[in-house]
């Protein structure tokens, strides 16, 4: 069994209670099925659930290259110079991120978050669009911040060949064919 799920903000990516925010049986009924990777409480979009350790490792492992889109809202409007950057890899603490695919995108179509992003009067904000094949911990916040580009919204919109596509914050979708 596969589910692409819409992960809310403010929601772990954990079937475990939490103290503070809603986990994933808030949201999906099935027994036994587990995240193949995660996403911070802060951010959203895609997580992929599974039954089958094979294809949760397959989507998960940093070998896999299996790549993950992200549209990214960060503040201020990064110059050609500092996406060059973010696609050559810059260094966080003790590893330097593998290159990536990073561009400027217009502002998507998007639901309304629960908690609405900061605004500053005098600081302006741009999309990113930035595909990367690894996923360390809250790594696209750390590479915007490299560029001082704070990270404001960050949403996941695929996993290799699966996509969001129309599903709202907290639906889920079975996927039948898993190859």
């Amino acid at each position: 069994m596969l589910i692409l799920f819409n992960k809310p903000y403010g929601v772990i990516t954990q079937f475990s209670e939490h103290e503070n925010y809603m986990s994933l049986k808030d949201f999906i009924p099935y027994k036994n099925v587990y995240p193949a990777g995660r996403l911070d409480a802060d951010s959203e979009g895609l997580v992929i659930l599974t039954d089958n350790g094979k294809i949760q490792n397959q989507i998960a492992s940093p070998e896999s290259d299996n790549n993950k889109t992200y549209w990214v809202q960060v503040e201020n409007i990064p110059q050609e110079s500092d996406l060059k950057k973010l696609r050559e890899g810059v260094l966080i603490k003790d590893y330097i991120t593998k290159k990536a695919s990073v561009k400027l995108i217009k502002e998507p179509k998007l639901w309304d978050r629960d908690k609405p992003i900061r605004f500053r009067k005098n600081i302006p904000t741009s999309w990113l669009e930035i595909k990367i094949s690894e996923g360390k911990n809250r790594q696209i916040r750390k590479m915007t911040a490299t560029i001082n580009c704070p990270t404001l919204r960050l949403i996941r919109i695929s996993v290799g060949k699966y996509h969001l596509d129309n599903l709202v914050p907290g639906e889920f979708r079975l996927i039948r064919d898993q190859g």
